[in-house]
């Protein structure tokens, strides 16, 4: 156990992208927690199967090296704003943060709210100029930028006496001076030592934590995480869960991280970043004490969710094609183990047809839907709706901050559908490159749908970034989808021929031989209006027409949805049938009878 003097915990923030994830890899791999023959995967610490996948990093990672008698605890946060929830709580943990930024493009939107809640919790942090081998890095403009960031947030004299390194993750090497030889990641293993000030507390005081995370384990039950404030605790050890009750309960193992490994140690120490299984109805914010001294820390306040979105059974003609979970009970079942795990999450059920699923966006949702998917289960979605709050007899929407960084000749057409979604301008700036950067305050409710048109619109050049900001009166009606849907009349497989003949004035979601039923949403109208349409329809061939003499059919390929892209699309009539190997898009109401009866 080391002393709290010889303890360092650091958390690493930067924009998505920044190399957050890659840095970490060089530091494990120049830290000697591998055995020379050991594999070693890329980004290691991204270990969930969509975080390899979509490059981003989801949940927060633990990991722990030692440097001579020093022990860096070091956690990896998620750059996405949807998993803010996550990055508050981590920075309660540690005592200084890591602030990597990008030695060409310098800091982005999302590193300012990361930043601007360190700098609030009073943290020093220490910025590493990252990716300076890149042909085009200019890291003297990009530490003067950094510099203005920091006061424009509002950071003390002390804070803005900030340390900094160059680095390369990639290349494996950090340097004091810029003109320093690259040799290995040293230089920043020492300014870590030097800069980060030791955890407060005393080993000799009573044992004391708050929890800051926590996490699941089938055959153990609930993981606490958090940092040791004061005192030591051992496996064996009673401790007292401080809620609006107290409760004794015996630790029944106590988890450290070496490298990436999870590691069981007898014993931890004030300063230490644990986990604690023992504790089964742990929550987020509990105080654990010892029966000596106890004492109930102020609660973390978890940030409230912005949309919700409901999960109800799959109900179309094709359920249990693909699937082995296709029931309400199953479907619950593994919600409410979700629910033991995520806390950032909202689960409540909405009668006993349908359970609600609330976070803090789209991808916040999409992720836990996808994950689903991937263990075998068939859904229906509905399209996602905004919480609204009542507060003196006024009703109150989600704004979030966009940042939007786009070549200046889309910035007209972009600046013109923000304001029609009753975005506000709040700056806009066009550098010597021809980039605009524009800033808005939208309503939640205006960007949903909003993303897959952008970059459409701006020819995938254009990059957007949004952070909730608060509630604020009700902005009134936001215009939908412009353009109707294709619905098939019938069902079976589509053909050629069929789709053929509707490809002048649709855009179809579907290939010739993919099965599709009555209601199925299968392409876009070119109006304003639904359309029934019959994608099934073959030849009709006589002895005059042969199959063999007509002219060949040219077809433009489908467009295909990812789940993200289908959940913006729809509109409130209809729904996403979710399974493992499909993504369907259909109508509430499948018969064409009953759509017109509701309507």
């Amino acid at each position: 156990m080391h002393s709290p003097e010889k303890i360092r915990n650091i958390a690493i923030i930067a924009h998505i992208d920044h190399g957050k994830t890659t840095m970490l890899d060089a530091v494990l791999k120049q830290s000697n927690v591998f055995r020379d023959n050991e594999k070693t995967a890329e980004r290691m610490m991204d270990s969930h199967d969509q975080e390899k996948e979509r490059g981003i990093t989801i949940y927060a990672k633990h990991t722990s090296i030692d440097y001579g008698d020093y022990k860096i605890n070091i956690i990896d946060t998620p750059g996405h704003a949807d998993f803010s929830g996550e990055v508050e709580r981590i920075l309660g943990m540690v005592n200084s943060v890591l602030l990597l930024v990008d030695a060409q493009e310098g800091p982005m939107p999302q590193t300012r709210f990361v930043l601007s809640k360190s700098l609030q919790k009073g943290l020093k942090p220490i910025v590493v100029i990252n990716k300076i081998d890149r042909p085009h890095a200019d890291p003297d403009r990009v530490l003067n930028l950094t510099f203005d960031l920091f006061a424009e947030l509002g950071a003390t004299d002390d804070q803005l006496d900030f340390r900094f390194c160059y680095a390369s993750g990639l290349s494996g090497f950090a340097l004091k001076n810029i003109d320093d030889p690259r040799i290995d990641m040293k230089p920043l293993f020492d300014l870590i030592v030097e800069a980060v000030p030791a955890p407060p507390g005393r080993l000799e005081d009573p044992f004391l934590m708050q929890v800051a995370t926590v996490g699941y384990d089938e055959f153990l039950g609930r993981l606490a995480c958090g940092r040791i404030l004061n005192g030591s605790i051992k496996k064996g050890d009673t401790v007292i869960q401080v809620t609006d009750k107290e409760q004794r309960w015996k630790i029944t193992k106590i988890q450290g991280w070496l490298g990436i490994q999870k590691i069981e140690i007898e014993e931890a120490g004030c300063g230490d970043i644990v986990g604690i299984f023992g504790v089964p109805e742990i929550m987020i914010g509990d105080t654990l004490c010892s029966s000596e001294k106890i004492m109930r820390l102020p609660p973390i306040i978890l940030e409230e969710p912005t949309v919700s979105i409901d999960i109800m059974v799959n109900n179309s003609p094709f359920v249990g094609n693909d699937g082995q979970h296709i029931t309400m009970n199953k479907l619950r079942e593994r919600l409410l183990q979700e629910k033991k795990a995520n806390i950032s999450l909202r689960i409540e059920e909405a009668g006993s047809d349908a359970i609600t699923v609330s976070g803090r966006g789209e991808l916040h949702l999409s992720v836990l839907v996808e994950t689903m998917r991937r263990e075998g289960y068939e859904m229906t979605l509905s399209k996602p709706r905004v919480i609204m709050k009542e507060e003196k007899g006024q009703k109150l929407e989600p704004v979030e901050r966009v940042h939007i960084e786009v070549p200046s000749n889309y910035s007209g057409a972009v600046i013109e559908e923000m304001s029609r979604r009753k975005g506000e301008m709040q700056a806009l700036d066009t550098n010597e490159h021809g980039l605009a950067h524009i800033e808005f305050l939208v309503p939640t409710r205006g960007l949903m749908g909003y993303r897959s048109k952008f970059l459409t619109m701006t020819r995938g050049l254009g990059v957007l970034t949004s952070i909730f900001e608060r509630f604020e009166p009700f902005k009134g009606p936001i215009p939908g989808r412009a353009k109707g849907v294709a619905i098939a009349a019938s069902d079976g497989r589509s053909n050629g021929y069929g789709c053929f003949n509707l490809q002048e004035r649709t855009t179809l979601f579907v290939s010739p031989g993919d099965e599709v039923y009555e209601g199925m949403v299968v392409g876009e109208n070119t109006r304003d209006n639904d359309l029934v349409v019959n994608v099934t329809k073959a030849k009709q061939l006589t002895n005059v027409r042969s199959s063999g003499n007509d002219e060949n059919i040219i077809l433009t390929p489908p467009r295909k949805f990812t789940l993200e892209q289908a959940i913006d699309y729809i509109e409130d009539d209809e729904q996403i049938e979710v399974t493992p190997s499909f993504i369907r898009m259909r109508k509430r109401h499948l018969k064409e009878g009953d759509r017109k009866r509701k309507n």
